[in-house]
């Protein structure tokens, strides 16, 4: 009689357990793809209030390029006087200027933009410092002469890294 009432108590037990075990997992699936579409408008809620910083940010940065390109550079920023080493920290620090004022921006490009602009801001200290080192440039206005001669031979640096923006850019907007 005992074990009647074991397998009686048994017969009730097992699919009420499988029945609670299927709803268990049901409501755990249910739940956690409830989860994920939350999740995943957020996320999409999120990038619709970012993609307008993004943009500002690429907008900022092609304008940093555009503002340390030797060319414009040159125009914009007059030697104070005709010493060619002083004329040449005035543009490095110019250069410097624009670069730390757009640093935040970095959060909201790749790591391969921000990698070319930093190139391209080195690039073109670099080819200052170069050309300073020249002999033949005695003064600031050889130096500016010489600078804008150099570039007559190739693409700057800014406009190679703000080719690379554009296409960035580009693929974003799609």
């Amino acid at each position: 009689m005992n074990t009647d009432k074991i397998l009686e108590l048994l017969m009730y037990t097992v699919p009420s357990l499988i029945t609670g075990g299927v709803a268990y997992y049901l409501f755990d699936s249910y739940f956690k793809d409830q989860q994920n579409t939350r999740r995943w408008l957020i996320q999409k809620e999120n990038q619709k209030q970012s993609f307008p910083l993004r943009l500002q940010a690429y907008e900022r940065l092609a304008l940093f390029l555009e503002r340390i390109n030797p060319t414009k550079l040159l125009i914009r920023v007059a030697p104070l006087n005709n010493n060619k080493l002083d004329y040449q920290n005035l543009l490095i620090q110019h250069i410097e200027q624009e670069y730390e004022h757009n640093i935040t921006q970095q959060v909201y490009v790749t790591d391969a933009l921000w990698t070319m602009l930093l190139t391209a801001k080195n690039t073109i200290i670099q080819n200052i410092r170069k050309t300073t080192l020249d002999e033949t440039v005695s003064n600031a206005d050889e130096l500016r002469e010489k600078i804008l001669s150099n570039l007559l031979d190739g693409q700057s640096a800014s406009t190679i890294a703000l080719s690379y923006l554009k296409n960035e850019v580009s693929e974003i907007l799609g």
